[in-house]
């Protein structure tokens, strides 16, 4: 019995002690392949290999960590092969600094090369923002736009600490340091203050979406005030350029970057995936508990 097993699963043990003696080798292999052999190339017919020349960048989920994002745009600007970047978004917005810190980086992208922006399901608020001044936003037909505006949102808890014996105590320098606790309602010239804030980053953000988008900011209630558009919605008050799917944004790009036969750089698919499951869970979190300035 013991032979016949043996013989049975023979084909598995040899495999597996090859592995075992050979580990160093095969990583070590593996590593080079990845070192020499780019995911962005492409094997052509004569079998040589092409590099890529266009790039897609994401932009998903609740905008706070941008630092991947940042550096991916950072990456297809310094690459020369790179000649155009299709941005993808699905994204409800976010923190405000961050989705400006976006929009100017996509601005100097496009001083050097040319970008498209692809809004799959959702460009509001925060990645509109970072979308505004792309040379052209094509949208889904089911996609949602707009949202072109600014919150900030704290809670009272003051009667619940009340019901189970809590109070707090503070020093402060200051007359606005507890401007937005949630320990107390917040008081009249507090809000006051709050507001303008508010109002300052509002305008900032409509006057960016007039001038990237060549609209006339005294009109900001038509494009902007915090509405929701279809996609054929924002492209009568001229939010985006296109409707379309994502491979009329593709030929967009092609042809903006003057490229024939187009070679889409790829990314590592696991790394793509633990990246993305990071950032969106961390960001989640994040956009939970943050008292900040939200363009959501």
């Amino acid at each position: 019995m013991f032979d016949f097993l043996k013989k049975l699963f023979s084909p598995i043990i040899v495999i597996l002690d090859f592995i075992t003696k050979y580990f160093k080798t095969i990583v070590f292999l593996t590593i080079m392949y990845f070192l020499v052999y780019s995911p962005s190339d492409k094997l052509n017919g004569n079998g040589t290999f092409e590099v890529a020349n266009l790039q897609k960048i994401e932009l998903f989920g609740p905008i706070l960590d941008v630092s991947n994002t940042m550096l991916e745009i950072k990456k297809a600007k310094d690459d020369e092969n790179i000649k155009g970047v299709l941005l993808v978004v699905n994204s409800p917005g976010g923190a405000v600094a961050p989705s400006v810190e976006l929009a100017y980086a996509i601005k100097e992208l496009k001083a050097i090369k040319p970008v498209v922006v692809y809004a799959s399901g959702v460009i509001a608020s925060g990645s509109y923002y970072a979308s505004i001044w792309s040379n052209k936003i094509i949208a889904n037909p089911g996609s949602m736009v707009g949202s072109i505006g600014v919150i900030m949102q704290g809670l009272n808890a003051e009667e619940l600490m009340e019901k189970i014996g809590i109070s707090t105590q503070t020093v402060k320098a200051g007359k606005y340091k507890e401007s937005g606790t949630p320990t107390r309602k917040w008081f009249d010239y507090e809000k006051e203050q709050l507001q303008s804030v508010i109002d300052d980053t509002y305008n900032m953000f409509i006057t960016d979406v007039a001038n990237a988008r060549k609209l006339d900011v005294k009109n900001y209630t038509q494009f902007a005030d915090a509405k929701i558009f279809t996609a054929s919605q924002a492209k009568k008050v001229g939010l985006i350029d296109e409707v379309g799917t994502i491979s009329i944004a593709e030929k967009s790009l092609a042809k903006l970057s003057n490229i024939d036969d187009t070679i889409w750089k790829k990314e590592d698919k696991f790394n793509k995936f633990i990246n993305k499951f990071i950032s969106e869970t961390a960001s989640k979190v994040s956009m939970s508990f943050m008292s900040g300035l939200k363009a959501y």
